[in-house]
């Protein structure tokens, strides 16, 4: 499990020209703040930072910053990019407080694709519609990712928000009218002969015919 350290220097000098200038000479600015301590503009090294964040962990980890002898712990909250090139323009970290709840997104790994029922036994195929998780949680609780096993999932099956195991300390940080959002599902890839049968045992059922494609 890899550990992430960030070095930093405090930056007095702000505003646009200052930032400009920063970036110039390969640094980052940021900012970190929260747990009831005043807000510290800082500048990190743009390389390494950018060397980090090619690791999906690094972006759901409680990082270590070094500000001189002072040591913080913080997560990375939101990152400010580039339009067309592949520079961080700015960062901002905030302190985690081991008594207060931290508001992350978690991506969601999804496990034993090439094992699902529905997929080998059943001829349908994966959609995923979600790719990460909005939670709630402590930070001795925090997650890297969250894992969904499809093995067991059969065909035209649809796993929810509301069908997720969290781990202990997890909770979602979505509203109860969401919760029937899908996650993943498992359906007969369309244009095939299968849907097509379906489709025309649907339409019997209704006592309708089904419409020819022109």
């Amino acid at each position: 499990m890899k550990n992430f350290e960030l070095n930093a220097q405090v930056r007095t000098e702000r505003g646009t020209s200052a930032s400009r200038r920063l970036r110039h000479a390969g640094h980052l600015p940021a900012i970190v703040y929260g747990a009831g301590k005043e807000s510290v503009s800082l500048t990190l090294s743009h390389n390494e930072f950018s060397k980090a964040l090619q690791h999906e962990s690094f972006y759901t980890k409680i990082l270590t910053l070094n500000i001189g002898e002072q040591t913080e712990r913080v997560v990375l909250k939101d990152l400010q990019r580039h339009p067309f090139r592949p520079t961080i323009l700015h960062a901002d970290l905030q302190r985690v407080s081991e008594t207060h709840k931290l508001h992350m997104r978690i991506p969601i790994h999804f496990i034993n694709e090439d094992k699902c029922l529905g997929v080998k036994q059943q001829g349908g195929i994966i959609s995923h519609h979600i790719s990460e998780l909005e939670i709630h949680c402590l930070p001795k609780d925090l997650p890297e990712f969250i894992e969904i096993d499809l093995e067991n999932v059969n065909l035209n099956q649809i796993v929810h928000l509301i069908h997720l195991e969290l781990p202990e300390g997890v909770e979602l940080a979505t509203k109860a009218s969401m919760l029937k959002t899908p996650v993943v599902s498992v359906h007969i890839p369309k244009g095939t002969q299968a849907e097509d049968e379906e489709g025309e045992e649907s339409s019997e059922e209704q006592g309708t015919e089904p419409t020819e494609q022109s």
